[in-house]
């Protein structure tokens, strides 16, 4: 498993071609505390780049989009009751959704961690 990054603060790690997506801690801690994911359709196509879902704030409501094409295959569904999960442990346990990916070449557009930490800082 590998992890990449975009420049909207989406994470996604790759596993064959299945893509586990969510944000960045550095976007959740710019969100602060959240407070709902409108969480994306199971099964629907998405191109790389469109907006997958929605995730709510006490500050703002912000677009989640997709940085692969594909079909969603699994949503996190425990975010629809306990979304601050994205605020405790953004990596691991505040994934958003999986994709199957369409064309996994999308994924050598993204950048890797020590290119989204410099774009960051």
């Amino acid at each position: 498993m590998f992890v990449k990054y975009t420049k909207d603060h989406e994470w996604i790690s790759i596993n064959n071609d299945i893509g586990t997506i969510g944000i960045t801690d550095h976007a959740q801690k710019h969100l602060g505390d959240i407070v709902f994911v409108e969480l994306p359709n199971l099964y629907k196509i998405i191109a790389k780049g469109d907006e997958a879902c929605v995730i709510e704030s006490v500050k703002v409501a912000s677009e989640i989009y997709a940085p692969v094409s594909g079909e969603i295959i699994e949503i996190n569904e425990i975010l629809g009751n306990t979304p601050s999960i994205i605020n405790m442990d953004p990596l691991y346990e505040g994934w958003i959704f999986k994709i199957k990916m369409s064309n996994t070449e999308e994924i050598n557009t993204l950048m890797d961690e020590i290119a989204y930490r410099n774009f960051t800082s």
